[in-house]
């Protein structure tokens, strides 16, 4: 029975922890999303939300630096964590060959 009760006790904290494996893309994260980063509260959420749509979206995770409030040490500390992409690096766009 208790080898039950912990069985699913792991199984449960493994299903809710996939999520904050997921990285974070600051480009489109909600205020929430950001909220769940570590050192990023409300305040710093709302900062980014406002810069994007002053600047545009983040070309890199180091363009999170010219966010007021946030330096290297907090985009150090969020690089592993964060994205600025949809998953699209290293994809080839096709060309078809020019025809003679």
């Amino acid at each position: 029975m208790i080898m039950k009760k912990l069985f699913l006790l792991l199984v449960t904290l493994f299903v809710f922890s996939g999520a904050t494996f997921a990285a974070v893309n600051i480009n489109t994260a909600s205020q929430a999303e950001l909220e769940s980063l570590q050192g990023i509260g409300p305040a710093k959420a709302k900062a980014i939300i406002d810069y994007r749509k002053k600047k545009g979206s983040f070309k890199s995770v180091d363009d999170l630096q010219n966010v007021s409030g946030i330096g290297p040490a907090t985009v150090q500390k969020l690089r592993k964590d964060i994205t600025v992409g949809g998953g699209t690096a290293g994809r080839k766009e096709h060309k078809p060959a020019a025809r003679e």
